[in-house]
């Protein structure tokens, strides 16, 4: 049962400070919120929706336009859109504003990136992921979300174009969380939720996801531990360990989309030993949020 999961009673521990605060600031919490199976029927998280929104929303946060780009850290409205989408509220007037912009901020190639380099026209993987989730999960913008899919594709999901060569070999790890990196599951799961999966550039991409599983029919992290940080930055309130039974739920849904059928799923009871609230950031005083009245 999600409810019972004590990560969840965790993350929904006070939300103090900046929402993008790296990583337990709302922003953040949400994301592994809704990734760990939070929807529109539980009320505890709509608490902090509403600061998100309206940072996202501020109209001080300004989006250069440069050699006819617009250059915006679009992860953010991304990740936004997608954890609206996910508690349900596409209908949400501020959450069709963040689609909107997510649409006209769109590049040519199908994608985003916040690099304020006139030369640069390429864009970012890092950057086009969220949003093309987010699109996908609010499902009312499919010219744009087929766009951002197709440049995935075009990449077989993590080789260049240009040469075919392996693009950055983090990519080919397995992370958990992520927050805002690709590798080659995030971007299969991406694909997977805008219905593109079975394209026939995702096979190799699929076929190395399939290598990753451990002999106990399990994925496991095994990249760069983003949250596993000191000090006041760019750390998470949990100890999420290897994240094997996220990522072995993550890693089968690509599978289950398309002919390739992986072995039965194995045990995914959270283990108990890695729900660990993180020592040094321990909340002070749990609260439960009041809903989100939508304005």
């Amino acid at each position: 049962m999600v409810a019972a999961d004590p990560r969840i009673r965790a993350l929904l521990r006070d939300y103090p400070g900046h929402p993008y605060k790296k990583w337990h600031g709302a922003h953040w919490r949400l994301l592994s919120l809704v990734e760990l199976g939070l929807t529109e029927g539980d009320d505890r998280i709509f608490g902090a929706v509403d600061p998100v929104l309206k940072w996202l929303l501020n109209p001080r946060r300004q989006t250069p336009r440069i050699s006819g780009r617009y250059r915006q850290c679009a992860s953010m409205d991304g990740n936004g859109l997608l954890v609206c989408c996910r508690l349900g509220m596409q209908a949400d007037p501020r959450v069709i504003e963040l689609a909107t912009r997510l649409t006209r901020w769109q590049w040519p190639d199908g994608g985003w990136n916040c690099d304020r380099r006139p030369g640069v026209t390429h864009s970012s993987f890092h950057e086009s992921l969220p949003p093309l989730r987010g699109l996908a999960a609010h499902g009312g913008f499919p010219e744009a979300t087929a766009r951002a899919a197709e440049f995935f594709l075009r990449h077989r999901m993590f080789r260049s174009e240009s040469d075919g060569e392996v693009i950055n070999q983090e990519w080919l790890q397995l992370h958990w969380p992520a927050y805002w990196h690709y590798d080659v599951l995030a971007g299969l799961r991406a694909v997977t939720e805008a219905g593109l999966v079975r394209d026939d550039r995702t096979r190799e991409a699929l076929d190395h996801l399939e290598s990753q599983r451990s002999a106990d029919g399990k994925w496991r992290a095994n990249g760069r531990r983003y949250w596993l940080r000191r000090g006041d930055s760019n750390v998470d309130v949990l100890d999420w360990g290897d994240g094997a039974d996220v990522l072995t739920r993550q890693a089968l849904t690509p599978f289950r989309c398309t002919s390739i059928r992986p072995p039965p799923l194995p045990d995914m009871r959270p283990p108990s030993r890695s729900v660990l609230i993180r020592a040094d950031i321990r909340p002070s005083v749990p609260t439960v949020p009041a809903r989100l009245q939508p304005i």
